[in-house]
């Protein structure tokens, strides 16, 4: 789809703008305090009621609407992205949040002269009652089809419609006139009314250790250039727009590729005319570097344009030390230096670089914004493919990469095993809430090699606020953990040699029938999926119903999806891998979550979240086929688990994994010389004996495992 005019009559980009907000991984967001506090807004009320978590959004409207009115639009959009079309962004990209008060991560709002709205999914609507005022109306149709209708019905036809075109991805959607104009406003109005906007991080960019990494990044720029002069369609330079292409480091296979549909490691890639050739996926990053711009993401903003024989890189140039000047030859004018240029001139030497003769500059669509997109012009400057080269690479791990993110699960384990055996001693005591639940899981993690904080902000929900699966809590809503509530924990951590993300839930005292049942079919639908064995190339799409088939056989299930892929001290949700209908085929060392979960309103939440790599399956007649190994090693809740609704291959599958968790962790525990968590473990681990016996151990069974593991021989006090 070409946008290269600021004002054109079609609704094209609106589905474009829209499509990246609802565009959902199958993960989860850590939302804000406001969130759970208090009761829903009532706005048919007379008065209207609010709770205290609502923000008065009433002189930021005003300020908004005065703002459209000499630009001659009828109808403003505000995503939940910033300018590389992240999945999380920096508080000061928050517009959407500032503006409505919803914290959400999946969203869009239109405001009118006389009517704001926001469109947002299931999982959110609790939350938007809660944090929106009456100056809001929430539509819970959250299709693309639900906003554009609405704009059709509310906007006249001929008027124009405002879109910050930093803030919105291309599409290749086609659809007729609407007759209404799409304008564009590189200018953000939210921006301009934004009082007490935060600012950028004060951390500098830092290069990754050289034991952490593959391959220097010249070596990655060659393979880059190779791949442009294979190109048979002869691009001249490619513009990279995600954070996670500039930062990444060396992976040797393909990633984000939504639409590539590819069953090997080729992407197909297309000029506008529609002509195809295969691109082989053989690189991940450039500069193997990380920030801090975006919370517990290790990425910084940046553009990188990349020809045969210059490399630009477009940063906050206050912000790059002498030390990484040297590192990225910066001083010098050959083709391994890097030009460092400001971030804020990208609009501006992309253009000088068009006028160029015989250029053509190569974009992927899904993060490359309409801002950038619109400027290359005419179409024969263009070749598109939905990722770029770089992103195209980081979905398969390598050998290397696969052994140290292993590593890090397992010390991530320790830490989460901590965080469980501490709540058992501490809950039946009263004295602890959501908030210290997290705090101490964090500190847990702190205390592990390798730290560098958690990959999102910890889900600790207790009771109905697990019914809520994007819930974190602070000082004001955090409930008081009981023996009487099942309790869900989603963490994660930042390691340097890996990401990680496990979700466990669990009950201190006497979970109803119903609890163990729902938990059960959880954790059926969490094993099915886990030890299917399915052909290379397969997509998640098609075993994502293995996940939910114990739920819907009692009517049950849940709304978000059931996995995402899984970074190297990257992003906790990297895509294009899991189970979605847009993500790529399954192929070997491929990092994935699998959370299947349920939820009941008002009541609690059950989510079993664990993180697996596709390995290859042994089969009679042998053939390319895999099956998921699980790389997150904590055990699951024993008193939750209904052992006579498991068939005898899952309570196969549940004592191998459990005998894993002896052999990799046991060591690590050791090794770290705590004792109470070995322990822990053994206890947690004992052998299911056959389907419908009771999965609580009888204090025979556990002196006779824990006395069984020589742990005297092998203890070493420091």
């Amino acid at each position: 789809t070409t946008c290269a005019d600021s004002e054109f009559k079609t609704f094209t980009l609106l589905f474009c703008m829209c499509l990246f907000s609802f565009v959902i991984t199958g993960g989860r967001y850590a939302v804000l305090a406001e969130e759970v506090s208090g009761s829903e807004r009532n706005c048919s009320a007379i008065p209207p009621y609010l709770p205290p978590t609502a923000v008065n959004t009433t002189l930021r409207l005003r300020d908004l609407r005065a703002s459209m009115i000499p630009l001659n639009i009828s109808a403003y959009i505000i995503p939940a992205t910033d300018a590389h079309l992240s999945e999380y962004i920096a508080p000061r990209d928050a517009r959407l949040a500032w503006m409505s008060g919803f914290t959400g991560s999946a969203g869009t709002a239109v405001i009118t002269q006389n009517k704001a709205v926001l469109w947002t999914d299931s999982r959110y609507w609790i939350q938007a009652e809660r944090q929106m005022d009456c100056n809001w109306e929430l539509q819970r149709d959250a299709s693309i089809r639900s906003i554009t209708n609405w704009l059709i019905l509310e906007i006249p036809e001929g008027d124009q419609v405002g879109f910050d075109p930093f803030l919105f991805s291309v599409g290749d959607t086609n659809l007729a006139p609407a007759g209404r104009i799409l304008k564009s406003i590189p200018d953000n109005l939210v921006d301009k009314i934004w009082t007490g906007r935060p600012p950028l991080p004060p951390d500098n960019p830092i290069r990754l250790p050289d034991n952490v990494i593959g391959v220097t990044w010249p070596m990655k720029v060659d393979q880059i250039r190779a791949q442009i002069s294979d190109n048979p369609y002869k691009p001249t330079a490619v513009l990279l727009s995600a954070l996670d292409e500039t930062a990444c480091k060396h992976k040797t296979a393909q990633h984000k590729a939504i639409s590539c549909r590819r069953v090997s490691l080729n992407c197909s890639v297309k000029l506008l005319s529609g002509q195809t050739f295969q691109l082989v996926s053989l690189f991940s990053g450039l500069f193997n570097l990380r920030g801090n711009d975006i919370p517990f993401n290790p990425f910084f903003y940046s553009y990188t344009l990349l020809s045969m024989d210059e490399i630009w890189l477009f940063v906050h140039i206050e912000r790059i030390t002498e030390e990484l000047k040297v590192y990225l030859n910066s001083s010098c004018y050959h083709s391994y230096c890097v030009q460092l240029l400001e971030y804020s001139s990208v609009r501006t030497y992309l253009q000088s670089y068009l006028q160029r003769p015989n250029v053509r500059v190569w974009v992927g669509t899904e993060y490359t914004n309409q801002a950038l997109y619109e400027l290359i012009t005419p179409e024969d400057k263009r070749l598109t493919s939905t990722y770029s080269p770089v992103l195209t690479t980081k979905a398969v791990k390598d050998a290397t990469e696969q052994r140290i993110l292993k590593e890090a699960h397992v010390r991530d384990a320790v830490a989460v095993m901590q965080l469980l055996m501490w709540l058992e001693k501490k809950v039946p005591e009263g004295t602890e809430n959501e908030l210290t639940a997290a705090h101490f899981v964090d500190q847990c993690r702190s205390e592990q090699k390798n730290s560098r904080g958690p990959s999102f902000e910890t889900i600790s929900a207790s009771g109905p606020n697990a019914a809520l699966a994007h819930y974190s809590p602070s000082n004001e809503t955090a409930r008081k953990l009981s023996v009487d509530e099942m309790y869900l924990v989603d963490s994660g951590g930042q390691y340097l040699d890996g990401t990680t993300d496990i979700t466990r839930t669990v009950h201190w005292g006497k979970p109803t029938d119903f609890q163990k049942e729902a938990y059960t079919r959880v954790l059926m639908g969490n094993i099915e999926i886990s030890r299917t064995i399915f052909p290379a190339g397969t997509r998640g799409v098609n075993m994502e119903m293995l996940g939910r088939r114990a739920l819907w056989e009692v009517g049950l299930n849940y709304g978000h999806g059931t996995g995402h892929g899984v970074g190297n001290y990257f992003g906790v949700h990297e895509w294009p891998v899991g189970f979605q209908s847009n993500n790529i085929p399954f192929q070997e060392g491929m990092f994935t979550s699998i959370e299947p979960g349920y939820y009941k309103e008002n009541d609690f939440g059950i989510r079993i979240e664990d993180i697996a790599v596709t390995v290859p399956a042994i089969t009679k007649y042998g053939n390319n086929y895999l099956t998921f190994e699980t790389v997150s090693l904590v055990p699951y809740d024993r008193k939750l688990i209904n052992t006579s609704l498991l068939s005898p291959e899952q309570l196969h599958w549940l004592n191998k994994y459990y005998e894993t968790i002896r052999s990799m962790v046991g060591p690590e525990l050791e090794r770290q010389a705590l004792k109470e968590e070995y322990d822990w473990m053994m206890k947690h681990t004992a052998p299911f004996l056959t389907a419908g016996a009771s999965a609580v151990i009888s204090s025979v069974t556990l002196l006779v495992t824990v006395l069984g593991k020589s742990w005297s021989k092998s203890f070493i006090y420091t």
